[in-house]
């Protein structure tokens, strides 16, 4: 259709012309309500970034020396901020003489990589900033949503196979006395 008969036929309705895909061949134009067009181009846009997490730096801090359960609790936060979609910077400190014995260091973080392998990827690998040795981990979109769709089915194999039993009335409340119930002071 020509450009003059598709403006025509805006007119009769009382619309507009509008030009969706200027790089087309040919060009590609509709009739609409423009104003209407743009404020739903500006509600997708307000809905996309609402939607979109931009992801922040978390750090966990640990010593080489730092016992078990304790990197065990550090790497629970971890793995915490890593499936909300955050990076996280795990950096271990060394004060006085630790600095001689990096390998310490190296090993702690080896251990929190190899801990949270299931669901992160190395971006940075452990380097040496002055007295701090430190690696940078990203999530993994893929793992964290397959670990997620397994939990949600472990559940719902869990709560289909249990079957609940209707828990008793309180006999306080009809003015009953219940077995093995000791009067009050106020009751007789």
């Amino acid at each position: 259709m020509t450009p003059y008969d598709a403006m025509l036929r805006a007119q009769e309705r009382g619309l507009d012309l509008v030009e969706v895909a200027p790089n087309a061949n040919p060009p590609v134009c509709r009739i609409m309500d423009y104003g209407k067009y743009k404020y739903e181009l500006k509600k997708k846009a307000a809905v996309s970034k609402t939607k979109a997490h931009a992801a922040i730096l978390k750090e966990v801090k640990l010593r080489p020396r730092t016992d078990e359960h304790d990197l065990d609790f550090k790497v629970k936060n971890a793995r915490r901020f890593l499936i909300e979609g955050d990076k996280v910077k795990v950096t271990l400190m060394f004060r006085g003489r630790e600095i001689v014995h990096t390998e310490l260091g190296r090993d702690q973080l080896d251990k929190v990589k190899e801990m949270l392998a299931d669901i992160a990827a190395v971006e940075n690998p452990p380097r040496m900033e002055g007295r701090f040795l430190s690696m940078i981990l990203v999530p993994n979109r893929e793992a964290i949503a397959r670990l997620e769709r397994q939990r949600a089915a472990e559940a719902a194999r869990d709560g289909a196979g249990e079957t609940k039993e209707p828990e008793p009335v309180a006999a306080q409340a009809s003015g009953e006395r219940a077995e093995g119930h000791a009067p009050t002071a106020g009751e007789s």
